[in-house]
């Protein structure tokens, strides 16, 4: 069994993509994920499968499309992933609230930051299948527009640090 930690995009911000966290536990426990549990209503659930990563994303995505009648994206990563992303962190001195990782799919281009626009005082880095970006003067304020990261989802430093306790990684 490994631990697995989703990350849901779009889900309870910004009013869209309405899914409760007592139906997004139930959904993995009906699909045969073990071990369930969500960590504040903005789509992260951990979680334990013997399926492999791609397995468990597609799995979860389709009985997400069926709930919500559309596709809801999901990354996935095991424990000790993002315990990684975490430790990875290029901004460790900056605010956690304000310094996030935006999780994709695959590796981010490496291009992907010269192609931003709307850029402030935002720094970005590259991460293995993650952009990291710092917001000195909160992400609300900020116009920054990263074209790469448009099907990603992004998770501040404390959520994340959250998710991989919560994975025991």
């Amino acid at each position: 069994m490994t631990t697995f930690i989703a990350l849901l995009r779009a889900v309870n911000v910004g009013g869209t993509g309405k899914l409760p966290m007592s139906e997004l536990k139930t959904m993995c426990e009906a699909i045969g994920f073990s071990n369930v549990r969500t960590y504040i209503a903005s789509g992260n659930v951990v979680f334990d499968s013997a399926l492999a990563e791609n397995q468990v994303a597609k799995k979860l995505a389709a009985s997400l499309e069926e709930y919500a009648g559309k596709p809801v994206g999901v990354m996935v990563r095991t424990g000790p992933e993002m315990t990684a992303v975490l430790k990875a962190n290029p901004f460790k001195d900056a605010a956690p609230n304000l310094t996030f990782a935006i999780f994709l799919d695959t590796a981010p281009p490496v291009d992907a930051i010269d192609n931003v626009r709307g850029r402030q005082d935002e720094e970005l880095a590259l991460g293995t299948r993650e952009i990291y970006v710092t917001y000195p003067g909160g992400s609300g304020a900020s116009k920054l527009k990263i074209p790469a990261a448009a099907t990603g989802t992004a998770r501040n430093m404390n959520t994340i640090a959250k998710l991989a306790e919560m994975a025991g990684a």
